[in-house]
């Protein structure tokens, strides 16, 4: 932890960075690693004395990944995270002492590898995706800034209190939540990745576009069944109406009841009743949320009792974080502007169905992370960062509609319950034969939305070199379709020679080149505008056919900016338009 040695009437000379990142969740510390990965000094500080307590996140998904690979860091990730030949299984049951309903079982990070490697035909990532709590990531995340770094620093016990801008930066002010000392640090941007209540925002005088989850589930399931649901589990368990809100009890147990492994060894453990346990290290730790009832005072609620009545048994536990949370579907009106610039739950804020919250703010860091670097080192123009606002507010857009489904998913699956899913007789079985079949009708797509992870595009980025007809391919929530159509994460595979093509792409563009062609013009073009570009050739016909293209220019973030079968005649407005300098 870093102090400021002023006293508190002191005004101390303002500290010099490039960049200012406010918040060292994971997003804040993907940024840090993005910058130093170019080359940049950023200072990033962190009101919090140390690392989250909160589990909020327990997936890190298959494109996070590829972008902790390109970083360097994911082989030390998944050192910390559950062991690579676990597989993953969500299991729906009647409660936790009851009869399963359904299942849907996934492969290992060790069989997913094995698919990729013996399919290698573009549909799969290059890395499978990880499980781990965020209680876990952040530390391991700061722990790699600290030791591998050569321009990223961070403090924790420092919040930003104002900032003041102007044309050449940022002078922030930042205040010690230990010590009430001040401190000035002057950078030439500010970027907020400081959550939900992000200050950075506020003071940007940014809103905030919301869906109301509870008018979007009367909307899409109807108000007669939910009423229906209602009143059958208010008969039933005594449950009044929820309003909204949940209630997260995180806790340990060296007891490991069966209760909690009655169905083996589960991820997500999920009843109609509308419950879900997370199995955090599959060993001992774990974290309930279960909705509230309109009038219940969380205060007041003792949370192992909370735990007892759903789980249905006793043991012994230590609760580590208990409290209650309301779920909500927002996206920023704007990504920021000029010198301040915003990034994850600052910008957006999802249900936690589908794991779209933290990942798509890893993506919002490395995609303003190079382009925040190209600015410093000259050859970026203003439009990059317009780029990153348009860019990005669709991902969250896509991704919040996709968030918004699966919950949908999981109110219809409430709707299912039966009092007599518990009975022992003959109509219980059958009730509970119905319920599994209609879960099995609605599907897990939440872990099964390749599209979303994958097959993201920037189609109006205005430093993509779009393409005319034919129209682009459609883009599905349940299906990646791998291709090179320009704004879209290009395929993965690997080539003849065993490579990883991902691995291929260097830290500025990558010009991949299939065939031969005098590529001398974009080059030159290239650098006569400081733009990065490195030539790679390869001669591999799988790796062609999938790039559809002779000649793929990859950005730094791995997403196709141009393609074509010849070097065009007049680069130069191509290079102009890729670095921003063409909107």
């Amino acid at each position: 932890m870093n102090s400021s040695p002023h006293g508190h009437g002191a005004t101390p000379p303002p500290e010099n960075t490039p960049v200012l990142v406010v918040g060292a969740g994971p997003v804040g510390l993907t940024l840090a690693l993005e910058l130093d990965y170019h080359g940049v000094e950023c200072v990033l500080v962190e009101r919090n004395s140390t690392t989250t307590r909160h589990p909020k996140m327990d997936i890190t998904n298959c494109r996070s990944m590829e972008l902790y690979r390109r970083l360097g860091v994911a082989d030390d990730l998944r050192k910390a995270a559950i062991p690579a030949d676990t597989r993953i299984k969500v299991t729906w049951a009647t409660n936790a002492v009851g009869w399963e309903l359904a299942s849907f079982e996934y492969p290992s990070v060790a069989e997913a590898y094995e698919q990729i490697n013996q399919r290698n035909d573009g549909t799969l990532p290059l890395e499978p995706s990880m499980r781990v709590s965020q209680v876990i990531l952040e530390p391991t995340l700061r722990d790699l800034i600290e030791s591998r770094a050569q321009h990223a620093t961070v403090h924790y016990s420092w919040a930003l209190d104002s900032y003041t801008e102007d044309a050449d930066g940022v002078t922030a002010v930042l205040i010690s939540g230990e010590t009430g000392e001040r401190r000035t640090v002057r950078a030439q941007y500010l970027v907020g990745c400081d959550g939900a209540g992000s200050l950075t925002r506020q003071q940007l005088g940014i809103g905030l576009d919301e869906i109301d989850l509870r008018k979007m589930l009367v909307t899409e399931l109807g108000l007669p069944k939910i009423a229906k649901a209602l009143a059958q589990a208010f008969l039933a368990r005594g449950e009044r109406p929820a309003d909204g809100r949940f209630y997260l009890v995180h806790f340990t147990t060296t007891d490991k009841p069966e209760v909690l492994t009655r169905f083996g060894t589960v991820w997500h453990l999920q009843s109609p009743e509308g419950w879900t346990v997370i199995s955090q290290n599959d060993s001992d730790t774990w974290t309930l949320h279960a909705p509230l009832g309109m009038g219940t005072d969380a205060d007041r609620i003792d949370p192992r009792e909370f735990v007892y009545e759903r789980v249905g048994a006793k043991f012994d536990m230590e609760v580590l974080v208990a409290n209650a949370w309301t779920p909500r579907l927002t996206v920023a009106d704007s990504f920021g502007r000029r010198r301040v610039w915003l990034a994850g739950d600052a910008v957006h804020q999802v249900t936690p169905t589908g794991g779209y919250g933290m990942n798509t703010g890893v993506g919002d860091a490395v995609g303003l992370g190079w382009m925040l670097a190209a600015q410093l080192q000259g050859w970026g123009a203003p439009g990059l960062l317009t780029a990153y606002e348009q860019e990005r507010r669709s991902v969250a857009l896509r991704n919040r509609e996709a968030a918004a489904r699966h919950s949908v998913v999981r109110a219809a699956v409430m709707t299912t319950f039966r009092p007599s899913m518990y009975s022992e007789r003959w109509l219980g079985e059958r009730t509970r034969q119905q319920i599994g079949r209609e879960i099995g009708d609605l599907g897990n797509l939440e872990n099964e939305a390749w599209g979303i992870e994958l097959g993201y595009r920037y189609d109006y980025s205005p430093v993509i070199c779009g393409e005319p007809e034919p129209r682009a391919p459609q883009q599905r929530m349940d299906v990646y379709t791998p291709g090179t159509w320009p704004g879209s994460r290009p395929p993965s595979v690997r080539l003849d020679d065993g490579r990883a093509i991902f691995d291929l792409f260097g830290r500025g563009f990558t010009l991949l080149r299939f065939a031969d062609h005098d590529v001398d013009g974009f080059i030159d073009a290239a650098t006569q505008r400081g733009v990065p570009v490195e030539v790679v050739d390869i001669r591999d016909a799988r790796a062609h056919s999938l790039y559809e293209r002779d000649l793929v220019l990859i950005r730094p973030d791995q997403h196709v900016a141009w393609r074509g079968d010849s070097t065009p005649a007049a680069p130069l407005p191509i290079i102009d338009r890729i670095r921003g300098a063409r909107n």
